[in-house]
């Protein structure tokens, strides 16, 4: 199984780079080959990142944009851990219902314990959380960051 994810991102104006995550299969081994098949497949190439909110998360994933899609595979069943949601942590993004996420993930800006036990866990950024910093704000954005290529190593 794959160590890393590698987001290359384009953040506009010229900012944007590459997002190392850390994959963590032993914290949710199900959401982690889910990730890492839709890396594979290029799903994620030219995704943006449709609700950034400083403070708290960027959530991406989602292949229409809207946060309403997902890909045509089965949704996950919940891996919740016991993982802090702090600055660098990547989770699941999912509806009300706990074995709803699918394709659509977040990385966390800062401290956000209030998830702690109620999202999955999947990985955290080793390198590059500049670039997700850089990341346009909004829900949504007007010009929202892309995912240029998604890439496992």
């Amino acid at each position: 199984m794959a160590d890393t994810l590698t987001l290359t991102l384009d953040c506009g104006d010229g900012k944007g780079g590459d997002v190392v995550i850390k994959l963590r299969p032993d914290l949710a081994p199900g959401h982690v080959e889910r990730i890492t098949e839709l890396a594979s497949e290029g799903f994620y190439d030219g995704v943006k990142f449709h609700r950034v909110i400083p403070g708290f998360m960027a959530q991406g994933g989602c292949p229409n944009g809207t946060g309403m899609g997902g890909s045509s595979k089965p949704d996950l069943k919940a891996e919740f851990n016991a993982e802090p949601h702090v600055r660098g942590v990547c989770s699941m993004a999912r509806t009300s219902v706990p074995d709803s996420a699918n394709s659509q993930f977040f990385i966390c800006f800062d401290d956000a314990r209030f998830l702690d036990r109620q999202y999955t866990v999947w990985g955290v950024v080793e390198s590059g959380m500049e670039h997700v910093d850089a990341l346009p704000v909004g829900e949504p954005p007007r010009a929202p960051g892309v995912i240029v290529k998604a890439t496992v190593a």
